[in-house]
């Protein structure tokens, strides 16, 4: 009697359809690695630009007339050396206008009739006593003029008896317009144009070889230029005039004059005297000087009154050409705060320097990134655009070389992006052109700084992956901005708290969504999107969920699939018997490799949609899916296209855990047929994946006598002899299936199925008690229904051995150590393996001691 009950006992299939009922985390465990697989895939490679520029040659930009160039020339020329207001912004065009000059004619003297040079003084007028001496525009360094020494000054300003006729100082004198204080006696000329040492009681502090002024003992600068023992004099000053502005003011340009005369003005004639040798070395130790002096003076910025003769002197030394003298002129520039065409000139002139790679060390000994930094930080758009522009195209570069990379870290560069990204947001209504150049320089930055490790934190805490998608709704038509920010998301997105960060963002897979809608031909764009959803879909089914809820999703992803399936050029297309070959061209291969990922990142997201509950069935249900997968299959071959092809199976398989829709039944021996290749094939991926296929769709009667009609079932059976507990488990789920039908149990005998099932038993079921369970399900429709005879008296007492030592708990879990794999080992022992080894192991009893 009990044999006779036996005989129609009959193990389920190999993956039983979803229980709705409660299970517990062992039995969602086992579910999700029997069936329902995640797919994981390679990020997109980014080749690097080999050549600096603003816009690569794949930017839409290239051929284009309206772009800032990256190529230019610079010179002392083109600055403005009063730089006495801030610039308009707007650069107005050369005029077309030549002015003429009056030919003279005989009786004319042809002095009189052209304009006269500037050094000599103007025929018939003398000078106002009231006005300034005129300051010359910055011209060449070849035409410094040398500076007279006092004696010749004192004598152009009080001429003797021998003095034919009086010269105008020459505009490389640096202590000009040097006001001071009245004495009787004095012209207004002489007041304003006084030398140290000529009408003065003050005179020039004695100088050190390297032009550093000698410093007095712990005193203010601004003291020792006045030449005081110590500061009694100007304290008197401030307390008994507190309620004199005027005296107070006046104190304070005397105190700045005689600063200027006593330091500042010494260096500038240095630097003039050595730029006539170029010794760019000693150049470079002056500018350093320069600016320390400054600073301690105080002088930086615009509080300094003769700062255009500080600029005027150092735009000349821009002429010499040197990478490393100019870093340190722009940088002191900065530190005066250029403004309009200067700063647009100065950003100009380091992005210059930053072209060349063999200049970065220059950038990681010099503390300039802080003063383009704070530039970015500050600046506005609308009138210095631009000058920002340079300023983030020379961020890129850098950003390029790991060293500086970390120092843009360390420099807050994440903050400072954030700020100038929500600046440029507000200011596109009316810089929209220039805020779209700037951006495609700084999401370029972000891009870069997004591959060290430290990035990630900073990422998240300035909320940059979010802000990035404001500017992608924003220039959601700019193909250069989209690239390089799908980059960004395709970095980040393998990383749990950045996918987590993006995820919360409003609507971000709707806009992913239309991108891939408004740029479906932009292969490098949309491969890096699909990785990125593929990548938000992985681990989450809320994700799956909003994906698949947004409009339109199933549509773009399924025309995407289309196009991208190259049925007409692709090379791996094979023409069915009798078909006529194809002679059209085919595709570049470099294209076709390109649609290759695409569809690789695109399955992947199908696969993983197909893990929610809900999802999964519509798209079993879903013809046009279920077409474009078989349709790959057919086209493709595994040995050009291995990744897009398992992947392609992992989908199926995970597809056929949802065989309730009619549309996928209806398909099941096509699926069969087509995974052939598959299992036929060298990778050992295609081959697990095509025997997890067969494993579910062989619950279906026409799938099992194909597969025994083609012999799949001894390709299956070898897998036993695997050394992968994955490959074991899948052929045990195919054996499980095919030995439900009585007149297979004796072929699979025959392959020697039985003894390789014991002994897959013996070898894995400790450490996989699932796997032993599949086994023991295996075994069971085996030996079902008097076929206990497959089974020779020596497989049956080894197995009986096996059984009776495996369910004993103690016995079973003695080796697990760790308490937390313990419990979960004791849980899959308990659902996966006891139920069905003790089933077995009754039926393998002789008749008298199973009554």
């Amino acid at each position: 009697m009990a044999s006779l009950d036996r005989k129609h006992e009959v193990c389920s299939p190999f993956i039983p359809r979803r229980n709705p009922g409660r299970k517990t985390s062992a039995e969602i465990v086992s579910e999700a690695r029997r069936s329902l697989r995640v797919q994981s895939t390679q990020r997109p490679f980014t080749p690097k630009d080999g050549h600096r520029q603003l816009f690569g040659k794949s930017s839409v930009r290239a051929d284009s007339h309206s772009r800032p160039p990256s190529s230019f020339s610079l010179h002392a020329k083109h600055f403005d050396a009063p730089d006495s207001r801030p610039g308009s912004g707007t650069r107005l065009s050369p005029l077309d206008h030549k002015p003429t000059f009056p030919v003279p004619s005989a009786a004319e003297d042809a002095f009189t009739t052209f304009p006269k040079n500037p050094s000599a003084p103007p025929k018939g007028k003398k000078g106002l006593p009231g006005t300034r001496a005129r300051l010359l525009c910055a011209g060449s360094l070849i035409a410094l003029s040398p500076v007279k020494g006092h004696k010749d000054m004192k004598e152009r300003l009080n001429p003797g008896p021998k003095q034919t006729s009086a010269k105008r100082l020459p505009s490389t004198d640096h202590t000009e317009v040097c006001s001071g204080p009245h004495k009787p006696g004095r012209t207004a000329s002489e007041r304003r144009i006084m030398q140290p040492g000529v009408d003065s009681d003050i005179r020039l502090t004695e100088c050190t070889e390297g032009g550093r002024a000698v410093a007095k003992s712990n005193q203010p600068i601004a003291e020792r230029a006045l030449g005081l023992g110590n500061n009694s004099f100007l304290h008197h000053t401030k307390k008994g005039e507190q309620g004199n502005g005027e005296n107070t003011t006046s104190t304070e340009e005397d105190a700045e004059s005689l600063m200027w005369n006593n330091m500042i003005a010494p260096r500038l004639q240095q630097l003039e005297r050595v730029a006539a040798g170029s010794s760019v070395d000693r150049l470079c130790d002056l500018c350093d000087g320069l600016h320390g002096t400054l600073a301690e003076a105080d002088m930086l910025g615009r509080r300094c009154k003769r700062r255009s003769g500080i600029l005027r002197t150092l735009f000349r030394l821009i002429d010499l050409n040197s990478a490393q003298l100019n870093l340190r002129i722009a940088k002191l520039c900065l530190a005066l705060c250029v403004s309009g065409n200067n700063l647009l000139n100065i950003c100009k002139l380091i992005f210059q320097i930053s072209r060349s790679e063999s200049n970065d060390l220059l950038f990681q000994n010099n503390s300039i990134i802080d003063s383009f930094l704070d530039i970015l930080n500050n600046e506005d758009v609308s009138s210095s655009g631009e000058a920002l522009l340079y300023c983030a195209g020379t961020l890129k570069f850098l950003s390029g070389n790991s060293a500086i990379l970390r120092l843009l870290l360390d420099k807050n560069c994440v903050g400072v992006a954030q700020k100038l990204i929500q600046r440029l947001c507000q200011a596109e209504d009316t810089n929209f052109t220039i805020a779209g150049h700037i951006f495609v320089q700084l999401t370029a930055t972000l891009r870069n700084l997004a591959d060290h490790p430290d990035s990630r934190p900073l990422f998240i805490s300035f909320s940059i992956l979010s802000e990035l998608c404001v500017v992608l709704r924003h220039h959601s038509k700019d193909l250069d901005i989209c690239t390089n920010i799908s980059r960004i998301y395709s970095k980040l997105s393998s990383y749990s708290e950045c996918r987590l960060a993006l995820a919360q963002t409003p609507d971000c897979y709707q806009l992913f969504l239309e991108l891939l809608n408004k740029h479906h031909q932009k292969q490098d764009l949309v491969v890096r999107l699909l990785f990125t959803v593929g990548n938000l879909t992985a681990k989450s089914d809320e994700a799956r969920w909003q994906l698949f809820q947004c409009e339109g999703c199933m549509d773009t992803l399924l025309q995407l699939y289309d196009t991208y399936q190259r049925r007409d050029d692709s090379p791996h297309t094979q023409p069915q018997k009798g078909a006529p070959s194809r002679s059209e061209p085919q595709a570049p291969p470099g294209n076709v490799q390109q649609d290759e990922d695409v569809l690789v990142k695109l399955v992947r997201v199908l696969a993983n949609m197909c893990i929610h509950p809900a999802v999964g069935p519509a798209l079993a249900a879903n013809a046009t899916c279920i077409q474009l997968l078989m349709e790959t299959l057919e086209l493709r071959c595994v040995q050009e296209s291995e990744e897009l092809l398992v992947n392609v199976a992992a989908t199926i398989n995970n597809l056929s855990f949802y065989q309730d829709s009619s549309v996928f039944r209806r398909s099941h021996l096509t699926m069969a047929k087509l995974m052939l290749k598959l299992v036929l094939c060298s990778s050992m991926d295609a081959v697990l994946e095509a025997t997890r296929v067969y494993g579910n769709l062989s619950q279906s009667k026409d799938v099992r006598e194909f597969i025994m009609q083609n012999r799949v079932h001894q390709f299956v059976v070898t897998l036993l002899d695997s050394k992968s507990t994955e490959m074991c488990i899948s052929a045990c789920g195919v054996l499980t299936n095919l030995a439900q039908d009585p007149p297979n149990r004796a072929s699979l005998s025959v392959e020697g199925a039985t003894a390789k099932l014991v002994d897959c038993l013996r070898d894995f079921g400790p450490a996989d008690w699932q796997l032993g369970g599949q086994v023991c399900q295996a075994l069971w429709n085996m030996i079902s229904g008097g076929s206990e005879k497959l089974l020779d008296t020596q497989e049956r007492e080894s197995l009986l051995e096996i059984l009776t030592r495996y369910l004993d708990e103690e016995e079973a879990l003695k080796w697990i150590e760790n308490e937390e794999k313990r419990d979960f080992h004791r849980a899959c022992w308990e659902l996966e393996f006891l139920p069905v080894a003790q089933k077995l192991t009754k039926t393998l009893q002789p008749p008298d001691q199973t009554a």
